[in-house]
């Protein structure tokens, strides 16, 4: 599936929610699937950098996307809800989404994290993802075949000192990758994870600053897996969590 060369048709008359698709993975694999046919609606804060990613697809031929700003740190239940309505009033369909947003801090022990940082992290990592999921989960069920992706971390997997709210985050993110995938058996939605692993981006110089990011992969090199669990192709790949750069790939510790 990491060599995946996906149709240029793949994603044709598909509606794809991405969040965080403002920069970094989430703008370029928002850029890949409009490329390959999908009307994608791009989630993030910053409405003018999601304006910039907007006139990119357009500029290359894309379908019109759709722009949904959302601040994931302070949005209530009501709101996840008046998405989901916008995009079923607006697009009339949803077939997949990429749960790509995440926020991190710079490396601190437990000891010494902040209450109010802690809650933070966990509102826009892992209790975002539950709320704009059961928001979007009946009009997912209304797609021929659904697809819905988490981001996961290496540090979600096993526990790293210093990772402390973003480890814990990305564990939960795993519990509920495997708990939705196990309710969804058999129906026409798919749920897997991506561990993008050490990737240039702003997030990755959070946690190392000092790191030389010229040898880290950028994010156009991880898009052809994000098509793949998207597109029709991976209809029987489902409840996994998987590696974007496998072991024999990766230039540095993934993240």
């Amino acid at each position: 599936m990491h060599q995946y060369q996906a149709p240029i048709d793949l994603l044709k008359d598909k509606v794809i929610l991405v969040t965080g698709a403002s920069d970094g993975i989430g703008k370029c694999v928002a850029k890949s699937y409009a490329e390959h046919g999908a009307t994608v609606i791009l989630h993030g804060r910053n409405v003018e950098k999601l304006e910039q990613v907007y006139d990119g697809i357009i500029e290359k031929g894309g379908a019109q996307p759709a722009i949904l700003p959302l601040d994931l740190q302070n949005a209530a239940q009501q709101q996840y809800t008046s998405l989901a309505e916008t995009i079923q009033s607006e697009l009339g369909r949803l077939d997949g989404i990429l749960h790509n947003a995440a926020m991190i801090c710079e490396l601190s022990p437990i000891e010494f994290t902040e209450a109010n940082l802690w809650h933070e992290m966990m509102q826009v990592n892992i209790n975002s993802v539950f709320m704009l999921t059961q928001a979007c989960l009946p009009l997912l069920r209304q797609a021929p075949n659904a697809s819905i992706i988490t981001t996961t971390s290496g540090v979600g997997r096993v526990g790293r000192a210093f990772w402390g709210p973003y480890a814990v985050s990305k564990f939960a993110i795993e519990g509920f990758t495997q708990v939705l995938a196990d309710e969804l058996e058999n129906s026409n939605i798919r749920v897997n994870a991506i561990n993008p692993g050490a990737t240039r981006t702003k997030m990755r110089a959070t946690a190392y600053p000092a790191e030389d990011a010229s040898r880290l992969t950028s994010p156009s090199q991880l898009t052809n897996l994000y098509l793949y669990l998207m597109g029709q192709d991976s209809y029987s790949v489902h409840g996994q969590s998987i590696d974007a750069q496998p072991k024999s790939q990766k230039p540095v510790q993934v993240s």
